[in-house]
């Protein structure tokens, strides 16, 4: 995949959708301005049939103000976050929704609705968070993971979180995903036991138990994104300079690496749930209107493609 910008990824999809007809997408605690803004932004572009769940006297002084309608029908009123949160997932359970937001509720708390294991959306599967983001310095869509969900992963979770996204990445219409396994360096150290692991993703990756995309490992951040760099230190491979994956070793990294980009690159970035049933759209409290746009967007795309 060398798409550069999200416009130009969604132009594409937009071209393999299952139909034209925008999808629904419920929102959880939906009464907050900044939620609301990118999704009517979704909703003008043709993508979404936004579903809200909230405080429907705040949502209607909201709605009114932004000077914006939506159906009674399409309302739901939640005054309760974690009885707002079950009705938002029971919404897509029950199909009156395709996939799902968050608004201005904890994440726990959306999160403890949807792997409820009678009435949730999981699968029986790791969820992991899925991020991609528009580099001014990187010559396509750069896709880091996992800065959001999982915490400490394990090889066999970093596997899953690979096979997560790299199943996105398909649904992108990248069909041969480049993963590089992150470290600080290049070789195998046993005393840095997170080299041992990328080297070990890389070997199941040329066994055929991960399929779909090239995995090699370990190798630091400099030598994926940039060849020259990775000519300099004798590291040869088919990622080199132009990796579309980087697995991180642990949610610090990743999230650190998705803060360095927006905040001091100039990157643009989006992001939802993966492993679910559905997409969650699930950003932070500080996204923009945009970051929280372009997730709607593209989760919206995902939840279309076969």
């Amino acid at each position: 995949m060398t798409t550069k910008t999200f416009d130009a990824l969604l132009d594409v999809l937009s071209k393999g959708r299952k139909t034209t007809a925008p999808v629904r997408m419920a929102v959880a605690m939906a009464a907050d301005e900044h939620t609301l803004q990118a999704v009517f932004e979704a909703r003008s572009k043709g993508i979404i049939i936004p579903v809200l769940v909230g405080d429907a006297k705040m949502l209607s002084s909201l709605l009114a103000r932004m000077g914006e309608q939506v159906p009674q029908s399409d309302i739901y009123d939640e005054t309760d976050g974690a009885k707002a949160c079950v009705k938002a997932v029971s919404l897509v359970r029950n199909g009156k929704a395709d996939f799902l937001m968050k608004g201005k509720i904890d994440t726990k708390v959306l999160l403890k609705a949807v792997v409820d294991k009678e009435h949730g959306l999981g699968q029986g599967r790791l969820m992991s968070h899925f991020s991609i983001f528009e580099i001014p310095a990187y010559h396509k869509l750069l896709v880091p993971v996992d800065g959001g969900m999982v915490p400490y992963p394990t090889l066999e979770q970093k596997k899953e979180i690979i096979e997560n996204t790299v199943g996105v990445l398909h649904r992108m219409g990248n069909a041969c995903p480049k993963v590089g396994v992150l470290t600080c360096v290049e070789k195998v150290n046993p005393k840095m036991p997170e080299t041992v692991e990328a080297a070990s993703l890389a070997e199941m990756q040329k066994e055929g138990k991960i399929t779909g995309c090239i995995v090699d490992g370990p190798v630091s951040f400099d030598c994926a994104v940039r060849k020259d760099i990775a000519d300099l230190k004798g590291y040869n491979s088919p990622i080199a300079g132009d990796v579309d994956v980087l697995v991180a070793p642990n949610i610090h990294t990743g999230n650190v690496i998705g803060k360095l980009l927006t905040c001091f690159a100039g990157a643009k970035m989006a992001g939802f749930i993966i492993g679910a049933s559905c997409p969650i759209v699930m950003t932070s409290r500080g996204a923009s209107a945009e970051e929280k746009y372009y997730s709607i967007a593209l989760a919206a795309a995902v939840s279309q493609r076969d």
